[in-house]
């Protein structure tokens, strides 16, 4: 048996139908192709798969799609438009936040949720925030000097970049 719910996902509203047990994760990456939000652990340690709730950041992997009925969802394909980065984004490229790149979308919305929430993080701030998201490849020093670097460039009232430029 399916539930009919209702959700903005990345702006555009969506009515669909879903089984009650299925995981907003795999809605998002199966039914919609939203393969942004990457599947980590499933248990929710390790933050792969963090989205935009209505603004706050959560990890999908720990949150049923009928949850989300009648909320916003943000993925990473919907931060900037097509094409642009995030002033987020541009940031953690610009000052190598990211190796791999398996946990840099989670990553990036736990940042974006943050800078919402502080705008001008102190490093405990940022590491606190960020204790959910686990990457291997770094030991995080970039990360939070990315996340330094990307709340000057929203404090200074920066815009989406395009991703290549000339």
């Amino acid at each position: 048996m399916k539930v009919p719910i209702t959700v903005t996902v990345n702006g555009t509203p969506r009515q669909v139908e879903v089984e009650p047990r299925r995981l907003l994760v795999h809605f998002l990456r199966d039914e919609l192709g939203l393969t942004g939000t990457h599947i980590g652990c499933e248990t929710g340690q390790c933050g792969a798969c963090t989205i935009l709730l209505d603004g706050q950041a959560v990890k999908s992997c720990t949150v049923l799609a009928v949850q989300a009925d009648g909320q916003a969802v943000t993925t990473i394909e919907g931060l900037a438009p097509r094409g642009m980065l995030h002033p987020v984004q541009q940031a953690f490229w610009e000052e190598h936040g990211l190796q791999c790149g398996y946990c840099t979308p989670g990553m990036v919305l736990s940042v974006v949720a943050l800078l919402q929430e502080d705008p001008d993080p102190n490093e405990a701030t940022i590491r606190h925030a960020l204790e959910g998201n686990l990457c291997r490849c770094t030991g995080y020093h970039n990360v939070v000097t990315s996340v330094r670097a990307a709340a000057a460039k929203l404090a200074a009232g920066a815009e989406p970049e395009p991703l290549l430029r000339s």
